[in-house]
């Protein structure tokens, strides 16, 4: 693969350096059209990155009323920036579920109680474009 090249699917390296409990940084679109970016737990569901947020958040509005968005995640000069769209999953109980699972993830595995009393909300990004960077012996 091409240094920088933009591609339509994850390969199996690219998913592998996504298992890894790195930190995302998720963009949305501000209703001025300008740019909010959020620091993010994520985890990869086959080719789909699942987040979550509290709701009510502004990203959770930006999202409500245009679900484009990009997730950016790095390791040194190695970094993906996933394009897409986002889709909300507003049940309750499934995002209590969704955030204590992304906080054994990143914290440990008695990590989420935490969390049991908020109202969350899961973000599922669909990954139409990959644009790879340190992944040039691929291809």
């Amino acid at each position: 693969m091409r240094e920088g090249a933009s591609v339509a699917r994850l390969t199996d390296r690219m998913r592998q350096f996504l298992d890894e409990p790195r930190y995302g940084v998720l963009a949305t679109i501000n209703g001025d059209g300008s740019p909010q970016q959020t620091v993010m737990w994520f985890a990869r569901e086959g080719d789909t990155i699942m987040m979550n947020t509290l709701r009510g958040r502004k990203k959770d509005r930006n999202i409500a009323r245009d679900g484009r968005a990009s997730l950016c995640v790095e390791e040194g000069t190695t970094y993906l920036t996933l394009s897409g769209t986002i889709a909300f999953e507003g049940d309750v109980e499934q995002g209590r579920a969704d955030i204590a699972k992304l906080a054994r993830r990143y914290v440990g595995p008695d990590a989420g109680a935490e969390f049991a009393g908020q109202e969350r909300v899961t973000l599922r990004l669909t990954v139409d474009k990959v644009d790879a960077h340190g992944f040039e012996d691929e291809g």
